[in-house]
């Protein structure tokens, strides 16, 4: 009750002052800050290359999932010899790149379920790399524009007595904790849960938006599902992980107790960290990157690792949402 009070007071104190603040950073497009670099040409989301989508619902009684990819490009020079700090959707490599991932998490998200994930221009990994909250934020309007335009059009055209699921891995967590901050309270009614993957969400977060409920166990509705991987809480990496609320998806549990995985892992929720801590497992498929993740931490493990539980765990927040709207709660 405690942290649920603190939630409230943080809302109360801080959400004028933060709410237009991070909302126009988030879905706003000026491209001041970008002028002297290229910005490739904006998605146009009415054409369908620019969404990977698959129907894995064949009874209608799943929901409708929404996933935002991750980091998948690095700086690149453009034909008029400028650096560009984003991914172009309109280049078909850059998209095959983002399809990788995609169709991943469409194998287990999509079955049951409408499965839809935009294309969209992500801001690059070297300006993660600079760790540097300012500039990434900066650069991230242009990206979070994209995903808020694309979510508006699948709001407007899908079937919203379905139940509706928000997920992203990384930068794609990023853009699902913006989102919760762009939908609409109408909109809110029909979440059954986000899921932050590999992300954070901060106090100011919490505080700038109402929609941003912790999940607290593995059926509550309309709450925000987000955790982190590392071997060592020393491992954190402020910009993606330093978050203010956590969750096991392996027991979904906020405290301490540990649950084993595939009979192997140990994963313990650190509720003074707000991470998982894992041990039998060592990630070593995950190579370092720059010495900027997977370096101690198991950042790339995030869709992979609990992929299983979350399936498991989408199709129990859907069918908790269905069974609220029948019984009028």
């Amino acid at each position: 009750m405690n942290r649920i009070k603190a939630l409230k007071v943080l809302r109360m104190a801080a959400a004028a002052f933060f709410a237009a603040g991070l909302l126009a950073a988030a879905c706003g497009c000026s491209l001041k800050d970008n002028a002297k670099g290229f910005i490739p040409a904006p998605p146009d989301y009415t054409d369908s290359q620019m969404w990977f989508t698959q129907d894995g619902d064949s009874d209608g009684t799943g929901a409708d999932v929404f996933y935002v990819v991750s980091t998948w490009e690095e700086d690149w020079t453009s034909a008029n010899g400028k650096i560009c700090h984003y991914a172009d959707v309109w280049n078909q490599e850059h998209r095959e790149r983002m399809a990788r991932e995609i169709s991943r998490v469409a194998s287990y998200m999509a079955p049951g379920n409408r499965f839809y994930s935009p294309y969209y221009r992500h801001i690059t990994i070297d300006g993660w790399v600079t760790q540097n909250e300012k500039l990434i934020q900066k650069r991230a309007r242009l990206a979070m524009g994209d995903v808020c335009r694309a979510f508006d059009l699948f709001q407007s055209q899908r079937d919203t007595s379905r139940p509706l699921i928000i997920a992203g891995f990384s930068q794609g967590g990023l853009a699902t904790v913006e989102l919760l901050k762009h939908i609409s309270d109408e909109t809110y009614g029909q979440l059954a849960a986000a899921y932050v993957l590999g992300y954070k969400v901060t106090a100011r977060d919490l505080a700038a938006c109402a929609h941003i409920q912790p999940a607290q166990k593995e059926d509550d509705t309309g709450v925000t599902v987000c955790y982190n991987t590392v071997k060592d809480v020393k491992y954190v990496i402020p910009v993606i992980a330093d978050s203010f609320i956590a969750i096991n998806p392996v027991n979904w549990r906020t405290d301490d107790t540990p649950a084993v995985l595939d009979g192997t892992i140990t994963v313990t929720l650190s509720p003074e960290h707000h991470v998982l801590v894992v041990s039998g497992y060592s990630g070593s498929e995950y190579r370092p990157y720059r010495n900027f993740i997977n370096v101690g931490d198991i950042h790339s493990c995030e869709p992979w690792l609990y992929s299983e539980c979350l399936k498991k765990n989408i199709a129990v927040r859907a069918r908790a949402w269905r069974n609220e709207q029948n019984s009028g709660a």
